[in-house]
């Protein structure tokens, strides 16, 4: 009797997977949607490797052109630490920063990297903003509803 009883235990969880795993499956998955009329996303960046600040700059070309967000996207890259680095003029990414500024991207530096690090405002591209840390412009940007993106 005891063996059947555990067959029958055996046999309900294997229906009961076998059910939920078909439920899951029939699914239909449906991309979410832009209700609002107005978005705001800052990105962050605190690495100085060429693939990650490439990669951030490609991230921010694409969601620029999901026509779910289209014209309704306010973007903010904030730089720190050795994020410096993308908006120093002795790298190669200007054409890639001038491109998206022109589409609106502000682009923002932590000042305490900068007064940490000896770097002055002049090696820097003319466009960069000035905020007084790079962490509290995170947190004051996700209080005010910001989606905070760190690829």
């Amino acid at each position: 009797m005891k063996r059947l009883q555990a067959l029958f235990i055996v046999v309900l969880c294997f229906t009961s997977v076998s059910i939920f795993a078909q439920q899951k499956t029939d699914a239909v998955f449906e991309p979410a949607k832009a209700y609002k009329k107005h978005y705001n996303a800052l990105y962050i960046l605190n690495e100085a490797e060429d693939k990650k600040v490439r990669g951030i700059l490609r991230n921010i070309n694409n969601v620029l052109t999901d026509p779910r967000l289209k014209g309704k996207l306010h973007i903010e890259v904030i730089a720190f630490s050795d994020g410096v680095e993308m908006y120093k003029k002795a790298n190669s990414y200007q054409e890639l920063l001038i491109a998206l500024k022109d589409k609106g991207v502000v682009f923002a530096q932590c000042s305490k990297t900068m007064e940490e690090r000896k770097i002055e405002k002049k090696e820097l591209f003319d466009f960069v903003n000035y905020v007084p840390s790079g962490n509290g412009e995170i947190i004051l940007r996700q209080y005010e509803g910001w989606a905070i993106v760190h690829p």
